[in-house]
């Protein structure tokens, strides 16, 4: 894969190393699609690139089941010790998608569609919406053109760039996220802020 954040040692070396990166606190972003979910009744959700965890808790305890998909086994079994081994987690990359036939009322993808090609992005947004109920509904955190990464480290493609050692990041401004999503139900794009400005994008299937 040409993707160097598609390579499942990347992120085993990043968890390693790193651990428990980002600490234990839910993002701004699964906070507010918590509360959207749970304004809409979603029972069970997907979180593609689901980490350790720290995002899927917030919808647990809010009744929501989670079930994730992880390249990096090492984060899987943080996952567990963290927060239990009743949480179904397929490890693989989310370029192999789907890992199940369910469908889901809810998907939940944050800060991943970014790290992927052009490929692989519309290939994820298919699969995602696939994978949903009808009515059902996704959200996207992406990283935007606002960040001050934006512009950094070597172009490698239209508005994607390599840096930190191997990652390679598309950022998103409102014409692209447009392009990318409006045949999946696009309906709002948001602003939130994170570690980096990010667009909050949300699809519903139906």
């Amino acid at each position: 894969m040409e993707n160097e954040t598609g390579k499942p040692e990347f992120w085993e070396a990043a968890f390693k190393e790193k651990q428990e990166m980002w600490g234990f606190g839910p993002s701004n972003s699964a906070i507010l699609t918590k509360d959207f979910f749970v304004g809409k009744a979603v029972k069970n959700i997907l979180i593609p690139g689901i980490g350790y965890g720290r995002n899927a808790q917030v919808f647990r305890d809010n009744g929501i089941t989670v079930t994730g998909i992880e390249i990096s086994e090492t984060a899987i079994e943080m996952a567990k010790k963290h927060y239990g081994t009743d949480m179904v987690i397929h490890h693989g990359s989310v370029t192999d998608m789907p890992f199940d036939n369910y469908q889901y009322d809810g998907i939940f993808c944050y800060a991943l569609i970014h790290l992927l090609d052009s490929h692989e992005r519309q290939k994820l947004i298919r699969d995602c919406y696939n994978q949903l109920t009808e009515n059902g509904y996704m959200f996207f955190t992406a990283i935007s053109k606002s960040a001050e990464t934006y512009g950094k480290g070597e172009l490698i493609g239209k508005d994607r760039y390599e840096m930190f050692g191997g990652v390679k990041m598309y950022f998103y401004d409102k014409t692209s996220i447009h392009e990318e999503f409006d045949q999946a139900g696009l309906f709002e794009i948001a602003e939130v802020t994170e570690n980096y400005p990010m667009f909050l994008i949300k699809c519903k299937k139906g």
